[in-house]
């Protein structure tokens, strides 16, 4: 069989995606009450015109006061379900798979977005109560967050799987499951976010049950033929913390339980983690847990240029590559990569004369 490289297609069970080229979700600021606008139409829409293989929304609160900020993007009420059923049907009309990734911020919910303050909103001033595995904040000058007790943990768990119904109801085909940067699932996972003594806290096994629990209970909603993926941190880069070995583990876990690929990122979870960043730098990670635990994998992390992520691709480090803020500078990027390797892509006739 010849080498896969970025521009081979990827099927994942009942879908097909293009190339090996995914816009990671990105935090837009855009969303009233966590409706999507015109603005998540266009900036999604455009990088699916742009050739992407795959596009996922901005991480989608799955109850409200999962939200990162007032206004981020929401799925826990069936009347989101229109606008993003709008930008799904676009996407997917530009040959590109659409995606949505759910999310549950934690103890880093109810912070102000870009530009209309810094750190978390008071009660006061239409902040909410954060929530937490335990009683940590995330900064030393913020209050502490409540720990969740059975019932919160129980709505969490159902948030996830409601919202993955309104998302299959909405046409997206790919979702993923955010245990990463410090929110919620990887307050569970890291040791030094997850200080409970009951059956979710203390020991490996523990400390992933409330993942491995909401996964089922997506998998229960998420249909057999569209893949689901999950995105963690694979180290907090602290010691003590979250490490890669626990994340190879994790995903083991996982695997039997439906997932089809883990987004291989990094860090975020305490504020004073000195992180090494670099082109590729989180690269190895994914590449470890596709070896070592034989699941999918995709990286992301300062992926800039087409021959770099050709390569991830071709030396098997990876089965799809995330892009973020340089979709952000080049929302056309699989378009020009294609024409730097020398790939035979279409470009779409409206713009077939630009490439």
């Amino acid at each position: 069989m010849t080498t896969p490289h970025l521009f081979t297609p990827l099927p994942l069970r009942g879908v097909t995606l293009r190339n090996r080229i995914v816009v990671s979700p990105m935090c837009q600021y855009s969303s009233t009450d966590g409706f999507a606008t015109d603005w998540h139409l266009v900036h999604l829409g455009c990088r699916a015109v742009g050739g992407a293989g795959a596009v996922l929304t901005e991480a989608a609160a799955v109850l409200p006061e999962g939200r990162i900020s007032p206004d981020d993007l929401g799925i826990w009420d069936d009347r989101h379900m229109e606008g993003l059923a709008r930008i799904f049907r676009f996407i997917e009309s530009k040959g590109a798979v659409p995606g949505l990734q759910l999310a549950h911020a934690g103890r880093k919910a109810s912070t102000y977005a870009p530009a209309k303050g810094e750190g978390r909103i008071p009660l006061a001033s239409g902040g909410w109560q954060p929530v937490a595995p335990s009683a940590l904040p995330f900064a030393e000058h913020e209050s502490a967050p409540l720990a969740l007790d059975a019932q919160g943990l129980q709505q969490v768990i159902q948030g996830f799987a409601d919202a993955s119904r309104r998302v299959l109801d909405a046409g997206g085909k790919i979702a993923e499951i955010h245990a990463a940067h410090g929110y919620l699932l990887h307050e569970f996972l890291s040791p030094l976010s997850n200080h409970r003594t009951d059956s979710y806290g203390g020991s490996l096994e523990n400390r992933t049950r409330l993942l491995r629990e909401v996964v089922q209970a997506v998998r229960k909603v998420w249909p057999d033929n569209l893949p689901l993926f999950v995105r963690i941190s694979a180290t907090d880069w602290v010691d003590g913390g979250w490490n890669i070995d626990e994340s190879v583990e994790l995903a083991r876990q996982l695997k039997p339980l439906g997932v089809d690929l883990m987004d291989c990122s990094s860090g975020a979870l305490v504020p004073y983690a000195k992180i090494p960043a670099a082109p590729g730098f989180q690269v190895p990670f994914a590449e470890r847990i596709r070896r070592e635990a034989d699941l999918q994998t995709a990286a992301v992390g300062l992926i800039t240029d087409p021959a770099q992520a050709d390569q991830i691709i071709r030396n098997g480090q990876a089965d799809l590559v995330m892009l973020a803020r340089e979709f952000l500078r080049k929302p056309y990027w699989p378009l020009h990569a294609a024409r730097s390797l020398k790939q035979e892509v279409a470009a779409p006739l409206q713009y077939r004369r630009a490439f």
